[in-house]
């Protein structure tokens, strides 16, 4: 029961959360260059943890685009170039299905996400969501 009620505050929490981000806020901060290597690093961060790295399928959807999550009571502000990933783990010792995942890149390593095994959450696959709606890619769950 306190689990429960945890988890109906985190989401709770979350959705009372202003994420909306301002230009003054997208323009503050340093991006880096454009990654080139973020589908190998998103690829190998993956592999390191699913259950079957050879039998992961990755769906790149979308080239990084400069992003910027804005800081709220559940997570710290974030900024980089942010991919959207759909990941179907594709073994019976995974997760079943399909979901959604938001890599943020600087300097050609990953420093924040959003989403996926390291992040399962109701609140980390809330975040997730939102990236990859608005980088273009709006996750919809075929269930």
């Amino acid at each position: 029961m306190k689990t429960r009620t945890l988890l109906v505050l985190a989401v709770a929490a979350l959705a009372g959360c202003d994420t909306l981000v301002t230009k003054e806020e997208m323009s503050g901060v340093n991006y880096g260059p454009r990654p080139e290597r973020w589908k190998q690093e998103i690829a190998s961060y993956l592999k390191l943890r699913v259950p079957d790295p050879q039998a992961v399928i990755i769906d790149f959807r979308n080239e990084p685009k400069q992003t910027f999550q804005k800081e709220t009571v559940v997570r710290a502000p974030q900024w980089g170039w942010a991919a959207c990933v759909f990941v179907n783990e594709n073994s019976p010792r995974g997760f079943k299905g399909t979901y959604p995942m938001s890599f943020f890149i600087r300097d050609e390593k990953i420093v924040h996400v959003n989403g996926g095994p390291d992040d399962s959450n109701p609140v980390g696959a809330q975040y997730a969501r939102e990236h990859c709606d608005r980088l273009g890619s709006p996750f919809i769950r075929m269930n």
